[in-house]
């Protein structure tokens, strides 16, 4: 509420030419006048944002720091790349879970590691391996 109470004083003071900062770099830096959302509804975006991004952090399926996180209207976008579906899904429910999340875009990416090995076909691990040539005299 202070914020809020904070921001509009701000606006006021300025003229309607001058852009307001509103958070900074780490949630987006949005600017009043270039954004066509009201500033409480900027405010409650970066709030659905940090609580997006601390759900990740306690999740202990998720790496936070492989996802980033942006809000809009109360939407959430979630990008970057995982190593699991696990970790995907995760990060999709724990964003669920905040309150005033509209809905999860989850643009998260499955990729494997060098290290990890080609998961196995269950039909192809059943057939018969070829074994070398064995001497027939």
């Amino acid at each position: 509420m202070r914020k809020t109470l904070c921001l509009v004083m701000a606006a006021t003071l300025l003229s309607g030419c001058v852009p307001v900062l509103i958070g900074g770099a780490a949630v987006g830096g949005y600017y009043l006048g270039q954004d066509e959302r009201t500033p409480d509804r900027v405010i409650e975006d970066n709030a659905i944002n940090a609580s997006v991004k601390s759900r990740l952090i306690g999740s202990k399926y998720v790496d936070a720091f492989d996802i980033k996180v942006r809000t809009y209207e109360g939407v959430v976008t979630l990008k970057g790349d995982v190593s699991s579906f696990v970790a995907k899904e995760q990060a999709e429910i724990e964003a669920n879970k905040v309150t005033g999340v509209v809905s999860v875009d989850n643009r998260i990416r499955v990729v494997r590691s060098a290290e990890e090995p080609e998961p196995v076909d269950s039909e192809e691990a059943a057939r018969p391996r070829a074994t070398p040539l064995q001497d027939r005299g």
